[in-house]
């Protein structure tokens, strides 16, 4: 369930800040946030990576649920809607749980670390499992926007969705 909660929104702006600052990347939440602590529409674009890198756009997460697994204790399954406009690339990363991303609209180019890039288009899908380095993700089109549905399993915080590496 979202709500506006403008104070814990806050809170967790700080400290998304903080850890983005460790971690070398920006993070911009909007003022909604999942119950249970989850940011929604948060950027992400590493500050360390290239200069070509840091001209593209930036992908868009926007968590849509996060709902605890009764069969699976300690567990969550946690929805997102991962937006990548034109040309937008989402740089080297990893998640807390096993993922599975669908492709909703256009054609993402992705590759996990050790394995071939791959172009997915609408209606493909690709696991992530947990902890693996996905090496990068980006819109395979310069002027088409792409959406993909991830959905995470994941401990039951609802916290952050992506864990940022460095080079």
């Amino acid at each position: 369930m979202i709500e506006d909660v403008p104070s814990r929104g806050l809170a967790l702006v700080g400290v998304a800040a903080i850890a983005a600052g460790l971690f070398g990347m920006a993070v911009v939440p909007s003022e909604r946030v999942m119950t249970g602590g989850m940011n929604a529409g948060v950027h992400i674009m590493r500050a360390g990576a290239g200069e070509a890198a840091m001209a593209r756009p930036i992908t868009t997460v926007k968590p849509l649920s996060c709902e605890r697994l009764p069969n699976v204790p300690g567990h969550s399954i946690t929805t997102a809607l991962v937006e990548f406009p034109p040309n937008a690339y989402t740089p080297r990363h990893r998640h807390p749980g096993s993922v599975t991303a669908f492709v909703i609209k256009g054609a993402l180019r992705s590759q996990m670390e050790g394995g071939p890039a791959v172009t997915y288009t609408q209606g493909q899908t690709w696991f992530e499992a947990p902890g693996a380095i996905h090496s990068f993700a980006e819109n395979d089109s310069v002027t088409e926007p792409a959406e993909l549905l991830a959905i995470f399993v994941a401990q039951d915080d609802c916290g952050p969705l992506i864990v940022p590496l460095p080079d």
